[in-house]
């Protein structure tokens, strides 16, 4: 499928964007070549980190981090601009600015940030936020990558299922910790001093990883670790149940051909052979 000449030069902009019209050549070598440009920005931001290549190739890395953040502007200005081909977005101002606080849309900006950081904060006081948040832009490949959107989605759907999971191990978490402590103190004051430092051996007793360096000497705290320990097996299997429902569940979806917004994630009806029409969600917002 190949892009209609006939389109205004925003929606052909769009088009060219949007990950779900994957039939055009022009818009998936588009894609594709920005997918590229994210994975070897973060490999050679990582092997730079590596002392004598980081010495040998420091320049040519900064002179391809500095070409690839420009295309990356120049992509975020673009679909800031087209968005409001989206009818969702279709408010010259609104639109533009409610697209900016969409996650995908963030994440973009968040990657571009840091390189005009120092501009604002000056170098000295802008670099160690610069290297952390380069690591960001690895994040801008969920758009373009269908395995990473239907993680998202299924984290997306499963949130509350989630958050539940989550309250009731932070619940059990604080408990045990804090049994664990009235037991254990006597025995190991300098170990268990209080129980904000027992959750640490609650962490990790809970998660049956176990360093070793807190561990129960008394024959009761033994017996309550041994049964936290196989009570969290049980307990942190509850969230992996459920991403594996919620896995099996969205490959059920897209097996029935439902598609999905690259900005938002939520399911369309929409043709990907289709123009760039975006779907409805509700009304056009209408300026004031």
């Amino acid at each position: 499928m190949a892009m209609d000449p006939s389109l205004p030069p925003k929606e052909r902009v769009y088009f060219l964007l949007d990950g779900r019209h994957r039939e055009s050549w022009l818009s998936l070598g588009t894609n594709l070549f920005i997918m590229a440009l994210i994975v070897l920005n973060v490999a050679t931001f990582i092997a730079g980190t590596v002392s004598w290549i980081g010495a040998r190739y420091g320049e040519l890395f900064a002179a391809f981090d500095v070409f690839c953040v420009s295309v990356f502007t120049v992509e975020y200005v673009l679909r800031v601009w087209s968005c409001t081909v989206d009818e969702r977005y279709s408010s010259p101002i609104r639109g533009r600015i409610r697209f900016m606080l969409s996650p995908y849309a963030l994440i973009d900006l968040i990657a571009i940030f840091p390189f005009y950081l120092p501009i604002v904060l000056g170098e000295q006081g802008a670099e160690r936020m610069l290297r952390i948040f380069r690591l960001f832009r690895l994040l801008k490949i969920a758009r373009y990558s269908n395995s990473l959107t239907l993680i998202t989605n299924v984290f997306r759907r499963k949130a509350e299922e989630l958050l539940i999971t989550v309250l009731v191990m932070s619940i059990w978490l604080v408990f045990v910790s804090s049994l664990m402590y009235y037991v254990e103190r006597a025995a190991q004051p300098e170990v268990f001093s209080s129980i904000p430092a027992a959750i640490w051996w609650g962490i990790v007793t809970l998660t049956t990883v176990g360093y070793g360096d807190v561990v129960p000497v008394t024959p009761l705290g033994r017996a309550l670790g041994a049964t936290v320990a196989l009570l969290g097996i049980a307990l942190f299997a509850l969230p992996a149940g459920i991403v594996a429902s919620g896995f099996v569940e969205e490959l059920e979806r897209r097996r029935q051909g439902s598609q999905y917004c690259p900005h938002c994630g939520e399911e369309v009806d929409e043709l990907v052979n289709e123009p760039p029409k975006s779907h409805v969600h509700d009304e056009p917002e209408q300026e004031q």
